[in-house]
């Protein structure tokens, strides 16, 4: 395993020596007699998910999706039921992806990490969508968590916890959300006080992915309530399990995602010492808008490469479920659905990979990022949604995947910021001046 974590290293390292930091565009590859020959669409092929198609990827990133997929179906695939039941992943699964090399991909080496493009990131999230399974909050852990402290944290910090979360060891989560601030960031009422060198925290979170099993916590809060408004006194805190005055409340019992370990977190005068502070005091807000728009195209691009699971998921049930003595893919309304999807999610991924490819180059602006998140994550439920009716009864089954696809869809437009906070964003660039 720890041979296969460097040689995926190694894979992802020579992305940018060999094409720059994204593929060759189809231009480039037409004037160039020695190029690949041009990658296919999803659209162009017999299967969405098929390895080797969108112009966005490389050679190496197909190596590295291969590896990715074999993880997934082996090794979280078969156990996923069972972690339903316990509403957590187990940590050897955690500890397995970072040997292979899953966790902290997109985070550089000297950091800790394994030194892939950010393209890399988006094969791991992709590949778990692929199989259906929403427990592993990974993508959060290594593309939320993880950049936060290799932008804004000390070396020191840097040193404490990246190699550890790139290990798979620990795990991170992030809280934002509390019992009366969701999408509305300014209304957090967690704080933070000054005593002495340190800080005292007080407050509690909700509905924090990984919060169970976290190790580390980024907690938003409160530490200037007398500034001009909550966006200039807000700050980010590294709290570590076992701090006195840290407790993790019970898991929840949500509609889906149930082998996602969601917790409650309280903080009753937490003692954080000043080397624990993420970036600078006050600056937490900042930090904030400026990661949210990676988060939103996260939650995109999960969205939009389920959309392709579960109309390949569903192409086959028809093809093989009877009715009236013939198979009800050769019924004229089942074809015309299966074909309005297509379109709809050709469309999607389309406009998806355009999103991806402006972040690996010069980053994704926020009313990109948001539209993008609005846009699949409402495709999304609305795929789920017909995708359940052509498995009529048995769409109904929890045995069946498509059940899980459905009730795991419906969170999508919520969290990241409500798909309505992001139609307020885009509208921000619609009528004003940027």
């Amino acid at each position: 395993m720890a041979a296969l974590r460097k040689s995926c290293s190694a894979l992802l390292n020579s992305l940018p020596k060999r094409y720059g930091r994204v593929a060759k565009s189809t231009a480039a590859q037409f004037q160039d007699e020695s190029a690949a020959p041009v990658r296919k669409e999803i659209g162009e092929v017999n299967n969405m998910m098929e390895i080797g198609t969108r112009r966005i990827f490389a050679e190496e990133h197909d190596m590295f999706r291969q590896t990715a997929r074999r993880f997934f179906q082996e090794e979280i695939l078969p156990y996923h039921s069972e972690w339903e039941k316990n509403k957590e992943i187990s940590r050897e699964a955690w500890e397995s992806a970072g040997t292979t090399g899953l966790l902290g991909v997109n985070t550089a080496e000297e950091h800790g990490g394994i030194g892939g493009d950010f393209l890399s990131a988006a094969i791991v999230w992709e590949e778990q969508s692929y199989v259906n399974c929403s427990g592993p909050g990974f993508s959060l852990h290594s593309d939320i968590v993880m950049p936060y402290i290799t932008r804004y944290g000390t070396k020191a910090q840097i040193d404490k916890f990246i190699p550890m979360l790139t290990a798979g060891k620990w795990i991170g989560a992030i809280a934002m959300t509390e019992p009366g601030a969701g999408s509305d960031l300014q209304g957090v009422k967690t704080n933070a006080k000054r005593d002495g060198d340190d800080w005292i925290l007080n407050g509690s979170k909700v509905f924090i992915t990984n919060g169970y099993l976290a190790d580390v916590v980024i907690v938003v809060a409160v530490t200037n309530p007398e500034a001009k408004s909550k966006a200039h006194g807000i700050s980010l805190f590294l709290v570590e399990a076992g701090m006195p005055g840290f407790k993790k409340g019970k898991k929840l019992e949500k509609m889906g995602y149930k082998a996602q370990d969601t917790a409650e977190l309280f903080f009753e005068d937490v003692r954080i010492p000043k080397e624990n502070l993420l970036g600078e005091a006050n600056k937490g807000f900042y930090y904030l808008m400026q990661e949210l728009p990676q988060e939103r195209l996260l939650i995109a691009d999960m969205g939009i490469a389920l959309c392709e699971w579960m109309f390949e998921e569903t192409r086959a049930y028809v093809r093989q479920r009877k009715a009236f003595g013939k198979t009800i893919s050769s019924l004229q309304t089942i074809q015309h659905k299966l074909a309005e999807m297509k379109t709809e999610i050709c469309v999607g991924r389309s406009f998806m990979d355009q999103c991806l490819e402006i972040h690996q180059n010069r980053g994704c602006d926020s009313f990109s990022a948001s539209m993008a998140k609005y846009w699949l994550t409402d495709l999304q439920c609305s795929v789920a949604d017909r995708c359940v009716q052509m498995h009529g009864g048995w769409g109904y089954m929890w045995e069946y995947p498509i059940a899980r696809a459905f009730v795991d869809s419906r969170v999508q437009p919520i969290y990241g910021g409500t798909n309505e906070i992001m139609k307020e964003l885009i509208a921000r660039s619609i009528v004003s001046d940027i």
